[in-house]
């Protein structure tokens, strides 16, 4: 099976099936290695920065090698392994089902008016406390979170995945997981962390500006706000303190006619968040629902072009 087919299969079971909990997600085994070479790398390397670098280096070949020996080794066995084989590590580095799941199930408190449930689900997919939002506060989480997590988890691992194959798609989690793990900009990764955080604002710069205009057009065929999508992606876009993350969150508030950032709290700590958008509606819980169908059809849209230019390549 060629790798364009490879891809669309993937994509295609991530929809149908997510990520269920009781199947060994590879991500999980990359963050577990990671966690573990920290200790050891600090003792050998007193420069902190130079022992991110190292772990970086590690975490990135082991993945590669491992992805790449599991594909060979597949293929040695059988072409029908091969396939299946790169089918399932190709399916565990898309997130789509997994996005829309956990934001409508915030959604889904909401509509049987269940506030304190609603906060308890959009805690799950954002970091910030929630034990006190307000309504429009769970929606503006859940909607950031969709807007935020297009990229690294869809279309990032499908333009990898293009790109590298299996092996390709794989490493880029690695890096996800590395920044996840690690990215952190407090005393103990501000500068072990540094490797982590900068590679992946560099791996993901290309990604999310591809994926930004697509938002545009999947707006378009939703019935949105086309040109606010558009037109916020490039006003707003930059005001994030990722080079990345901004840009589909400004064009998805742009599609929707709301306002997304402002002040959330940590630990009980404020934390000004530039604000994306123009509040030309207020935050209701169907914008969740209008986000997840842009989060899902910018996707499609990425699979096609991503597949298509690739395609495109290989026959000139």
């Amino acid at each position: 099976m060629r790798l364009e087919f490879q891809i669309l299969a993937a994509f295609g079971v991530d929809l149908l099936l997510g990520d269920p909990r009781w199947l060994p997600h590879p991500v999980k085994f990359i963050g577990r290695f990671a966690a573990v070479l920290e200790t050891p790398l600090r003792r050998v390397l007193p420069n902190a920065r130079a022992a991110g670098i190292v772990v970086v280096l590690a975490v990135l070949g082991g993945t590669g090698l491992a992805a790449f020996l599991l594909v060979t080794g597949a293929g040695w066995l059988h072409p029908i392994a091969w396939d299946v084989v790169s089918v399932a590590l190709l399916y565990t580095c898309f997130a789509g089902r997994d996005l829309a799941r956990h934001s409508r199930r915030v959604y889904d408190a909401l509509a049987a008016d269940d506030l304190p449930e609603a906060r308890r689900r959009v805690a799950m997919l954002v970091g910030r406390d929630t034990e006190c939002l307000s309504e429009p506060e769970v929606v503006r989480g859940a909607v950031e979170s969709v807007a935020e997590n297009m990229v690294d988890g869809v279309t990032a691992p499908l333009f990898f995945a293009v790109l590298g194959g299996p092996v390709g798609a794989l490493v880029y989690k690695a890096v996800n997981t590395l920044d996840s793990t690690f990215g952190y900009k407090n005393e103990r990764y501000l500068q072990f962390g540094w490797a982590s955080a900068r590679l992946d604002d560099v791996i993901n710069y290309l990604p999310a500006r591809l994926t930004a205009p697509l938002v545009s057009v999947a707006a378009g065929m939703l019935g949105l706000n086309a040109i606010g999508a558009f037109r916020m992606y490039h006003r707003d876009g930059r005001k994030h303190p990722s080079p990345n993350s901004g840009l589909t969150e400004a064009a998805v508030a742009g599609a929707l006619g709301v306002q997304l950032g402002g002040v959330n709290y940590y630990f009980g700590q404020p934390s000004e968040r530039p604000q994306m958008g123009d509040p030309l509606q207020p935050l209701e819980r169907r914008h969740i629902l209008h986000a997840n169908r842009l989060m899902l059809l910018s996707s499609l849209f990425a699979l096609v072009a991503f597949v298509g230019i690739r395609l495109m390549f290989l026959k000139s």
